[in-house]
């Protein structure tokens, strides 16, 4: 998954915030950090105020490979 492809989901997720969006944008968020590294994902956790609507943070792991 691209960066921008990330973006544009997490962006809907963020913006519905449901339990259903926030498992989501935790499966979207595993594969951004699978194929770009924990880096990646912490900004995208900072550019989407993910700590306060999911409560994801920074460091955070999400896959488990």
């Amino acid at each position: 998954m691209t960066l921008a492809k990330a973006r544009e989901l997490l962006g809907v997720q963020a913006g519905l915030a449901s339990g259903y969006n926030r498992n989501a944008a935790r499966l979207i968020l595993a594969e951004v950090e699978r194929e770009h590294g924990q880096n990646a994902v912490d900004q995208l956790i900072r550019e989407f105020d993910l700590e306060n609507h999911f409560g994801f943070r920074p460091g955070e792991k999400f896959s488990h490979s």
